[in-house]
């Protein structure tokens, strides 16, 4: 195994990001390497953070996390809510604590802006949602138009206004929420702060046809393993359809299964459709044109190869 300290038996700061669509094999990869070179697993997958959503999260199993210590996962209720923020700041605590036990600290999942909040230090404004002010925002939208409201935001903050397209109302609301909240503009809380890391990301890929069988598959043995059973459970626990938690891709669908809204055929290939549909985005996310990522097509290379590169990284 590689040792985490220097000459000096300080601990190091490298940081191993992996990043890539689901299905492509981030989870299978991310334990070898994790077993191989002292490292610990901070997952950055915007559901697997709810208690419950097991088998249509794509959670490692049980007996995978029991080989590799894992964070981030399981960390609140389906009703709950756990913000950009709250996440950026937790990962950063659990990447600290990794290295203080001078273990090899690897962030890994394919939700975009929480990899990159991590990596890019992003500011996130530490202001919860106001409800009433929000109210109040969207009322005068719906009053002066999209255009003027935008306008509004323009004369308090041009940096954010430049960025923010006026159609976007809801992120034009928050723009203001913050501003009203603080006093300071939103695009001064969002500076960003790279982190004190020296991070090295690895981005997985296949070619898009083989991914979608994968995702095909993967659905497949989720319906085996129970999905249906799964979110039977939720619903019969009390948490509602229009929760986060159970709106994202196949909690919904299985809904209308189980409201007989859809049969479970429809059910699965709206699933199959919705998940192709999220690894375009992904993609969007994770350019591969990015100079920061060094990617790897898994039909093309194999684990040695992924192991090197990384082993040069850490030696």
């Amino acid at each position: 195994m590689t040792h985490l300290k220097n000459a000096a038996g300080q601990v190091d700061n490298r940081l191993l990001v992996i990043v890539g669509p689901t299905a492509v094999g981030k989870t299978g990869l991310s334990i070898k390497l994790a077993q191989q070179f002292q490292g610990e697993i901070i997952s950055a997958d915007s559901r697997q953070i709810y208690r419950g959503l097991d088998i249509g999260t794509a959670k490692a199993t049980p007996a995978e996390q029991a080989t590799v210590s894992h964070f981030m996962i399981d960390v609140v209720a389906p009703d709950e809510v756990l913000t950009l923020a709250e996440f950026q700041e937790r990962a950063y605590q659990q990447i600290d604590s990794v290295l203080q036990r001078g273990n090899l600290p690897m962030l890994v999942g394919g939700s975009g802006q929480w990899v990159k909040s991590v990596v890019e230090g992003w500011g996130i404004p530490r202001v919860s949602p106001d409800m009433a002010l929000r109210a109040e925002l969207e009322a005068r939208a719906e009053s002066i138009g999209a255009l003027a409201f935008h306008a509004e935001l323009a004369q308090i903050d041009p940096g954010a206004a430049q960025k923010l397209d006026y159609r976007n109302v809801r992120r034009v609301i928050r723009a203001l929420e913050v501003y009203h909240k603080t006093g300071i503009p939103i695009s001064v809380h969002q500076r960003k702060n790279p982190p004190p890391y020296q991070i090295i990301q690895i981005g997985l890929t296949r070619p898009r046809e083989e991914l979608y069988q994968r995702i095909d598959q993967r659905i497949g043995q989720m319906m085996t393993d129970g999905l249906v059973t799964e979110v039977e459970a939720l619903v019969e626990a009390g948490y509602d359809w229009q929760l986060p938690a159970m709106s994202g891709i196949g909690y919904r669908q299985i809904g209308l299964y189980l409201r007989e809204e859809a049969t479970l055929e429809e059910a699965v290939a709206l699933i199959k459709k919705e998940t192709r549909r999220f690894v375009r985005q992904q993609y969007n996310w994770f350019r591969l044109t990015d100079p920061n990522i060094k990617w790897f097509d898994l039909s093309e290379v194999d684990y040695a190869v992924i192991e090197s590169y990384t082993k040069n990284f850490l030696v």
